[in-house]
């Protein structure tokens, strides 16, 4: 397929993970993108590998939850590629299982700063673009996390549902402007972020139990949630703006048991 074709995109956290999943898928399909990541070596890592497979990349260095940083990527954007017509928010941290009531604020703030300011940060930047040409997909990265307790650290929970928030806020403020606005959910899949959880698992002989508790019985590949953003990038989903997309094996659709430690 080739439903990219011409489109402008940044992608941020592009240096793995779904990222770099979707910088890959992106380019196969036509686009030609800037991949953004704080590491240079990953970075550039993916931007090789895009150029590999004859896809069209080139690398931007920099801490997309930054607002100065956030305005160079759009800048940069259209001026090394002519454009911007698809801005993929795609960087998170993960928080702690630190006890609630022994939390920090200094956590929140932190946790807040990447996984929620990084997403308005795009919706503003891009969409002052967009919404002078008429036209853009803004793509933002949350979590099945969102939607009910016991699927991830607190701060990291609360920090994606106010994504899915933004989501649905900003659709309705871009009405009648051509811009878009949606939101991915991913359930588990094995990224920098959730590294730690597959190795432990492995060290102890029940890989094969992750994920178990979704109806698909397996946890995710970011191959599978760049197809969803190459959809909500592409005009297949041009009458689609302010949903939440959860990809996550089904696990959102079920109550599976577990506790917060207080």
């Amino acid at each position: 397929m080739q439903r990219l074709t011409g489109r402008r995109c940044v992608i941020t956290g592009a240096g793995s993970g779904i990222g770099r999943a979707s910088a890959l898928r992106f380019a196969a399909e036509g686009a030609q993108v800037l991949v953004v990541g704080r590491r240079k070596e990953n970075t550039d890592e993916t931007v090789a590998l895009v150029r590999a497979a004859a896809g069209s990349a080139v690398a931007h260095v920099t801490d997309a939850s930054v607002e100065a940083n956030v305005e160079r990527v759009v800048a940069s954007c259209v001026a090394e590629l002519g454009g911007l017509d698809v801005f993929f928010a795609n960087i998170a941290v993960t928080g702690t299982n630190t006890p609630l009531l022994e939390q920090s604020l200094d956590e929140w703030a932190e946790v807040m700063r990447a996984n929620l300011f990084s997403c308005f940060l795009a919706v503003k930047h891009a969409g002052r673009h967009m919404t002078a040409q008429g036209s853009g997909s803004i793509i933002l990265t949350s979590s099945a996390a969102s939607l009910r307790a016991n699927a991830g650290a607190i701060s990291y929970s609360a920090s994606k549902a106010a994504v899915n928030s933004l989501a649905q806020t900003a659709a309705n403020a871009f009405a009648g402007t051509g811009v878009r606005v949606n939101a991915i959910l991913p359930g588990l899949v094995e990224t920098q972020m959730t590294k730690k959880v597959f190795e432990q698992a492995r060290e102890r002989g029940v890989e094969g139990r992750i994920g178990h508790m979704t109806p698909l019985k397996r946890a995710g590949r970011p191959e599978e949630i760049a197809a969803m953003a190459a959809f909500l990038a592409s005009d297949d989903s041009s009458f689609v703006t302010g949903q939440l997309y959860a990809v996550d094996g089904g696990v959102s659709s079920t109550h599976p048991h577990g506790r917060i430690a207080l």
